[in-house]
């Protein structure tokens, strides 16, 4: 079983807390699909990794966040969890909000993980996006943007202060949306 130890060692060794057999693949540097995947259910059942969710792998403790980014990719962690740690939003949420192709709402490990979808072409740029380790998160100007895009405007904000009014006119262009530059014009009275 010289393939289980190095699958393994593989996932031990890495700084990802969250695969999916992809990544793994490319990471053992394995050809063989099916062995890869006997070898995974072979450490799930002895308690080595953990396995959350089909297709998903995980160490015995994981980043929250790293696997929201993973469940469903592209995906970039945006909207209320956002808005809610930069000051922006008061009302507490403890549900992971993302930013992805689909819309889609998985509840892992008593964990609520909440996916909406955004046209693609929004996609091209990862202005706004931050990359730490194996998580992208939207910095709060690109939030902000993506919950009124999203909202069509129907949505509240407690405090748009912590909001970087420069960052926001700079990252408006990017979603060619003539509505939506009206509404972040008026929320903030931008000139």
């Amino acid at each position: 079983m010289s393939s289980q130890i190095n699958i393994l060692e593989v996932i031990l060794r890495s700084s990802r807390t969250v695969f999916n057999v992809q990544s793994l693949r490319m990471l053992a540097e394995s050809k063989d699909s099916q062995k890869l995947t006997k070898s995974l259910h072979y450490y799930v059942k002895e308690g080595k990794i953990r396995n959350p969710r089909r297709g998903i792998y995980t160490k015995a403790t994981y980043d929250e966040k790293e696997m929201a980014c993973g469940l469903f990719r592209p995906a970039y962690i945006s909207l209320e969890y956002v808005l809610q740690r930069s000051g922006v939003v008061f009302q507490y949420d403890d549900t992971i909000t993302c930013v992805s192709y689909l819309n889609r709402t998985v509840e892992i490990d008593d964990k609520t993980y909440q996916y909406r979808i955004i046209n693609p072409e929004l996609w091209i740029g990862m202005d706004g996006i931050e990359q730490h380790d194996n998580i992208l998160i939207a910095s709060p100007e690109r939030a902000f943007l993506d919950m009124v895009y999203l909202s069509a405007g129907n949505c509240y904000f407690d405090n748009l202060h912590p909001l970087n009014k420069a960052k926001v006119k700079q990252l408006l262009p990017l979603y060619i949306s003539k509505v939506l530059k009206q509404r972040v014009t008026k929320l903030l009275n931008l000139k």
